[in-house]
């Protein structure tokens, strides 16, 4: 069995950076510290991760590193790697590879031979398993749902099977949406939380019956991001 070491022993390394997915006090001191001492920081949003660099008085040059690029650029970031070169990646918020870019750099960076440091710290998703208030003894993540209302309806349905609390992402142009195929894919009474704007000044949890959900907020104008956590399991 391979071990690798939590810090990277030579001087160029590649770390995947979690960064606050709102309140800039969630940052961690190590991430801080990888930061710093980064020769390139490549961001999703490099206008949103200046902003926080600049909170934290840190200097590293940004370039972008986002869904429209990474196929064209992951190369480069471990051409940099290869060269002695510090490379931290950030995603907009939260955590790389959790439903942003990261992953494609990691199997990448596994093929050349290069092991990323995960520097862990806030996550949307592992918030709201916290504040869902629904069992999760075990849970399902899966990201967002179809965007199609037949595809859409077919994922719901589906999501019974898993027999776990079912945790997804949703665009608040569609969340009025999703709570209507609730009640028809899995019925009334299934339980949901909706957790909006997690550690930011309008966050909001919102828990009850889909049906209760689409009867409430069907003329609801939605904002912000938003995690929905649904009880999926088998006789409840």
């Amino acid at each position: 069995m391979d071990v690798f070491p939590t810090e990277s022993p030579s001087d160029a390394w590649l770390a995947l950076v979690a960064t606050p997915i709102g309140n800039l006090e969630d940052i961690t001191l190590r991430a801080l510290r990888f930061l710093r001492e980064a020769d390139i920081i490549a961001a999703e949003d490099t206008r949103r991760a200046r902003k926080l660099l600049t909170r934290f008085d840190i200097h590293s040059p940004l370039t972008a590193y986002h869904a429209h690029n990474e196929h064209q650029k992951t190369q480069w970031l471990l051409d940099q790697v290869a060269g002695g070169q510090r490379v931290a990646v950030v995603a907009d918020a939260g955590t790389p590879a959790v439903a942003d870019p990261g992953f494609f750099l990691v199997r990448a960076a596994l093929e050349r031979g290069v092991e990323p440091t995960v520097i862990p710290g806030p996550s949307a998703l592992t918030y709201a398993v916290v504040a869902a208030g629904l069992p999760v003894d075990r849970f399902v993540f899966l990201g967002f749902p179809p965007n199609k209302s037949g595809k859409r309806r077919r994922f719901v349905e589906a999501l019974r099977a898993y027999d776990a609390t079912v945790f997804l992402y949703e665009s608040p142009h569609r969340m009025t949406k999703l709570l209507v195929a609730l009640v028809d894919g899995l019925g009334a009474e299934t339980q949901v939380a909706v957790v909006r704007e997690a550690t930011k000044l309008h966050e909001e949890r919102i828990r009850g019956t889909a049906g209760q959900l689409a009867e409430t907020y069907k003329d609801h104008r939605w904002r912000g991001e938003l995690v929905v956590a649904v009880d999926a399991r088998a006789g409840t």
